[in-house]
């Protein structure tokens, strides 16, 4: 059966806008500059962190933007609810995911997934000699392949914020997190003791609709591209 098309003459999904999948918070402040260079200028309520919408049409009719947590920006292009998305090397390191191909570092939202311990026993105990340890984090697949390396069995609690609490509390020996200047850290009695990986934000791409509409996500990848280079 022969593929339907739309009034225009065109394929339904080249008729249909990408859509580029944006982290809500401290990412997104930093992508500013970039997205305009990019020429992706998107509605006036998109910056309006009351505004209840969560999908947004920009200025080019051929690209919506959606604005979801930093953790689900790997979810929405896996799945090819979003066809380009923006996130940190530590969602993609987490989820690796198939589906996704990441070409382009960013540069930006620069920090680092490491393990933090609390002051007072830092350093003490010899790590070699462990079999298992207690591991709060929002990690636990970077974390227990961490630990595995090392030939230590990670036992996780999972949990999506206040890591730092998780050791005062009894929850944790450790933790597993993300480090940007170690301020919270410090003022929660806890240190930096290894550094995991370092972390920037990546463009993402779904590798299916990469194939299906090469023309318009390249295009898009070679702004991208032109906004780096002129940073």
């Amino acid at each position: 059966m022969d593929q339907p098309f739309n009034e225009a003459g065109l394929e339904p999904d080249a008729a249909t806008p990408l859509v580029l999948a944006l982290p809500k918070g401290r990412i997104l402040k930093e992508l500013g500059p970039m997205l305009a260079r990019t020429g992706i200028v998107p509605a006036a309520d998109f910056h309006d962190e009351n505004s209840r919408r969560l999908r947004f049409e920009t200025s080019n009719p051929s690209l919506d933007v959606v604005r979801v947590r930093s953790f689900d920006v790997a979810t929405f292009v896996a799945f090819g609810a979003a066809q380009i998305g923006i996130c940190g090397a530590d969602v993609l390191m987490e989820h690796d995911y198939p589906e996704i191909y990441a070409p382009l570092d960013l540069g930006i939202g620069r920090c680092r997934v490491s393990v933090a311990e609390p002051v007072e026993v830092a350093g003490r105990a010899d790590r070699k000699r462990l079999s298992r340890v207690a591991v709060a984090t929002k990690y636990p697949n970077i974390a227990r392949q961490h630990f595995a390396r090392q030939g230590i069995q990670a036992e996780v609690v999972h949990l999506n914020g206040a890591m730092e609490l998780a050791p005062a509390l009894g929850l944790s020996n450790l933790i597993v997190d993300l480090v940007q200047t170690g301020s919270t850290l410090k003022a929660n009695g806890l240190v930096e003791t290894e550094v995991i990986a370092p972390v920037t934000s990546r463009l993402i791409v779904n590798r299916t609709a990469l194939k299906t509409r090469p023309e318009a996500i390249g295009a898009w990848l070679a702004r991208f591209r032109a906004a780096l280079e002129a940073a």
